[in-house]
């Protein structure tokens, strides 16, 4: 083992959330103040108390990401377990959701371990849990669904520590809402708080350098800012809400718009259907496949092509996506297939693009990438496939789909068309000026502009 490393002295503001030992602990503290280290430090030291009273204590750090994950287990746990010169065991363990776990075992059985933040991850956990950054985590709401079973046992603990990321998502619940159990057992730091106590930091050098006075709030002051995380107001989304979303037997024979994004493993293989209903884009089918071969992928797209009056589908032809576009042009025809590259400048183009001039400026769903990214049942690690906005969240408890909705104009103005519709729409259009027609069973498909609607699943 190493030689031990010397345990920095604590600052007033760790201090008194260690000696905090309620169930329910949470932390919204500023970036580099020491929250996860002095996280990481009280589990160490409850696993110590249990080893010398021969008890087993479990904990599982769940970070944003694996990185995450093994730098709380670096430079927090083992880290610690030094300091007190204990004896331990490092290693990494696989779990049942296939992400492997950063594990330390103590030799009376007690142990910590570190993994990527993920629903799936969660269950069947039994352990105290550490809920690192969780403002950033992927689907969070999903993930305290998953994780509130396990700390619901007596004997269980669980400390949530992060920055915020915005209104609406768990973490800022946890920090506001006073019916949560977290109540008298909430602990803010500021970046004034944490030099005002000794944290050695220039304030001034730090807001110069970051320049951005909004995430300069966020990120070092703590405030929770609406639509910080979201390319779309949250009001805009809920006054679009509708509850034909993904329903296909709805589907009225109409000109059919397709977005599929492509994935290997870990991630969704999400396919999107919507349909043109006079100027109004419903989305009629969503398709969810996980693991699936791309040979299992391109036989569900072609269902979805024979099933619907598919006038253009967009593929995400990004990294792994070059052979399935290629297979899927020569399948279906290169007129009614394309495929994107989502460069950054592509990017740009689709949340930017203007809405058609006879519709004027309508209000929008800008798509942040992945043809079909945009069911929003949840934006856990998958979520990224299928979150309500770039960047966003579906706000509320419930799991959100889209529609594509109304042509007429939202209150509050707002962004204009884009998204995987879009990127079909805007490809239909272009080969229509140059005369080419797409046609479907001897049928024109005409190019409408719409914007994005969601509803709530009941």
């Amino acid at each position: 083992m190493a030689d031990a490393a010397p345990m920095p002295v604590l600052l007033e503001y760790q201090r008194r959330y260690l000696a905090d030992a309620h169930k329910w602990k949470a932390a919204c503290w500023a970036r580099q103040t020491g929250k996860t280290f002095t996280t990481t430090l009280e589990a160490v030291i409850d696993v110590l108390e249990a080893e010398a009273a021969g008890r087993v204590s479990p904990w599982t750090i769940m970070s944003v990401s694996r990185d995450r994950a093994l730098d709380a287990m670096e430079n927090g746990v083992k880290r610690h377990l030094r300091a007190f010169r204990a004896a331990f065991e490092a290693l990494d363990e696989p779990l049942e959701a296939d992400e492997p776990a950063h594990v330390v075992r103590l030799p009376g059985g007690s142990y910590i371990r570190a993994v990527a933040a993920r629903p799936e991850t969660a269950r069947g956990m039994s352990d105290n849990l550490i809920l690192d950054e969780f403002a950033h985590h992927r689907d969070n709401r999903a993930i305290w669904q998953a994780v509130l079973p396990i700390v619901s046992r007596p004997d269980r603990r669980v400390r949530v520590i992060s920055t915020p990321a915005g209104v609406g998502d768990m973490f800022h619940q946890i920090m506001t809402d006073p019916a949560m159990p977290f109540s008298g057992h909430r602990y803010t730091v500021t970046i004034q708080d944490a030099v005002a106590a000794g944290l050695d930091r220039d304030i001034e050098e730090l807001r110069w350098a970051l320049v951005d006075p909004v995430a300069w709030a966020q990120e070092f002051e703590c405030a929770f800012i609406e639509g910080a995380s979201a390319w779309l107001p949250y009001d805009l989304i809920i006054a679009c809400e509708d509850e034909r979303a993904g329903l296909p037997h709805l589907y009225q024979g109409g000109p059919a718009y397709v977005g599929m994004d492509i994935a290997a493993r870990g991630d969704l293989t999400v396919i999107a259907v919507a349909e043109d209903m006079g100027g109004v884009l419903v989305l009629r089918e969503l398709v969810e496949m996980r693991g699936e071969s791309f040979a299992g992928q391109l036989f569900a797209l072609d269902r979805v092509m024979r099933q619907y009056r598919v006038v253009r589908a967009a593929l995400d032809q990004t990294g792994m996506g070059e052979m399935v576009v290629e297979e899927a042009r020569r399948r279906h025809g290169q007129l009614r297939v394309e495929g994107v590259l989502f460069t950054p400048p592509r990017r740009l183009d689709l949340a930017t693009a203007p809405a058609p001039a006879d519709r004027g400026p309508a209000p929008a769903a800008a798509a942040e990438s992945g043809a079909a990214r945009r069911s929003a049942q949840r934006q856990a690690r998958d979520g990224a496939d299928r979150g309500p906005a770039a960047g966003g969240r579906a706000r509320g408890g419930g799991p959100r789909r889209p529609v594509l909705g109304a042509g007429t104009r939202l209150r509050g103005g707002g962004r204009p068309v884009s998204g995987p519709w879009r990127l079909a729409q805007r490809g239909h259009e272009r080969d229509r000026v140059a005369g080419r027609h797409l046609r479907d069973g001897g049928r024109m498909g005409q190019r409408q502009a719409g914007v994005v609607r969601w509803r709530r699943r009941i």
